[in-house]
C-alpha cells in the first residue's frame, strides 16, 4: 500500500511542477509591413513583427483588452491596417 501512495504522491508533485510550464503566454504583435495587430502565443523572433504594449499577457482575454487599448492597433492606417484577434501557435 505505501508503494501505491508514494507513486500517487510523485504523480501529483510532477503534475504540479508541469502546470506552470503548460501555461500559455500571449503577446500582442504588429506586422511591420501591414500594420495589422494579432495575438500570438510565442514571442516573435523575426524583425517583421514587433511586440506592442507591455509584453507578455497571462490570458487571451487580457491580451485582447490590451490590443483594443493600443492606439497602433485600433487606428486604421493608409496601408489598410487594422486589428484582429487571431491566435498563432507553433
Amino acid at each position: 500500500m505505501p508503494k501505491i501512495l508514494t507513486s500517487t504522491a510523485l504523480g501529483v508533485v510532477l503534475t504540479a511542477l508541469a502546470m506552470p510550464a503548460m501555461a500559455a503566454d500571449f503577446y500582442v504583435v504588429q506586422d511591420a509591413s501591414t500594420k495589422r495587430c494579432t495575438i500570438v502565443e510565442q514571442k516573435p523572433t523575426t524583425s517583421t513583427t514587433v511586440v506592442v504594449g507591455n509584453g507578455t499577457y497571462t490570458s487571451r482575454t487580457e491580451a485582447e483588452s490590451a490590443m483594443k487599448s493600443q492606439t497602433v492597433c485600433t487606428e486604421s492606417s493608409a496601408s489598410g491596417g487594422s486589428s484582429t484577434t487571431t491566435t498563432t501557435t507553433k
